[in-house]
């Protein structure tokens, strides 16, 4: 049986069910201890895998396009910020104060990896370019993230004793699994590439174990009394908005730059994108925990936004002639 167009994906499913299943069910007292403690070993072992999966061969041949790289990395982290910036009124007058800070948080993200380089392949762009960009993205927003928080989104806003410390709790989840994953890349990266279902389904647990338990304590400190449907239609708007933004200004700024469209299309992906993979667990750092789940909403909606905006762009890319 042929599956409905107007379906969403199947993670998309899930995510949804997690939110009503928060919802209805939020964890409490020992039960959300356990489910933490569950989601903090899901998301190390997610980023060892990611460690493993990226072989020597994709970064030494992705390194080579410099100009590539400085231009998605602008993008990135200057770009999105600068428009959180721009904007900051605007979410401050049509949202909530903890959707407006999301909005922002947003916009210090780093970008996607596997999406990214699966719309680059889609659109017959740069992938080993794409392949080096995205993860050297989602590298230094281990570092840049915190740091762009603490300035952007709100002073003080940084829980734990500022910045640096969310720099080291964020280095200890995410790259150092992610570092050892690359040291032991020679002997179980072959593995990790024969499973890559395995590795997709690790990272889509982790992101659903993560909203889960975010979901729950916001819920119990009443979130969707927080959140009319109005304001999450302006939600949704502000994320379109915003991506539009971003899209064309990628797509613009490459051609003005003179890159061949292979490279174009890499540009566009890897810097038009943020990453839930990444957003979910630094929200985890980064914010107290009953703020986790307004904070990750805005990401919620722009990731699934980009998904579906970025695969009819990747469809009419790969229909061009050679």
């Amino acid at each position: 049986m042929q599956r409905p167009r107007f379906l969403p994906d199947n993670f998309t499913l899930a995510l949804l069910a997690v939110v009503g299943l928060a919802s209805l069910w939020p964890l409490q007292g020992a039960a959300a201890h356990a489910f933490d403690v569950l989601t903090t070993a899901a998301i190390a072992l997610l980023f060892f895998m990611h460690g493993a999966k990226l072989s020597r061969a994709n970064v030494v041949a992705g390194l080579s396009h410099w100009r590539l790289h400085l231009l998605v990395l602008a993008f990135t982290f200057g770009l999105f910020p600068v428009l959180g910036l721009l904007l900051k009124p605007v979410f401050t007058w049509s949202l909530s104060p903890e959707l407006a800070v999301g909005m922002l948080f947003l916009c210090t993200l780093p970008a996607t990896v596997q999406s990214a380089i699966a719309f680059t392949a889609m659109a017959r762009g740069n992938v080993a370019a794409a392949v080096c960009s995205a993860s050297a993205s989602s590298l230094i927003g281990v570092f840049i993230t915190p740091l762009v928080v603490s300035w952007l989104v709100v002073p003080g806003g940084v829980s734990g004793g500022g910045a640096l410390d969310a720099v080291i709790h964020i280095m200890e989840q995410l790259l150092l699994p992610f570092a050892a994953g690359q040291l032991l890349q020679p002997w179980v990266g072959g593995f990790v590439q024969r499973h890559a279902s395995t590795l997709k389904m690790v990272d889509q647990s982790s992101i659903l174990l993560v909203v889960y338990t975010a979901f729950s304590a916001a819920v119990v400190e009443g979130l969707w009394s927080k959140v009319p449907a109005p304001m999450l239609l302006a939600l949704m708007v502000a994320c379109c908005v915003l991506l539009a933004i971003v899209l064309f200004i990628t797509t613009w700024g490459s051609r003005k730059l003179g890159f061949s469209k292979e490279d174009e299309i890499t540009i566009v992906f890897c810097g038009s994108k943020k990453s839930m993979a990444s957003g979910v667990p630094m929200a985890k750092v980064l914010f107290a925990a009953p703020a986790v789940g307004m904070m990750i909403l805005p990401l919620m909606i722009f990731h699934q936004i980009q998904l579906m905006v970025c695969a009819v762009i990747a469809q009419r890319y790969g229909q061009r002639a050679d």
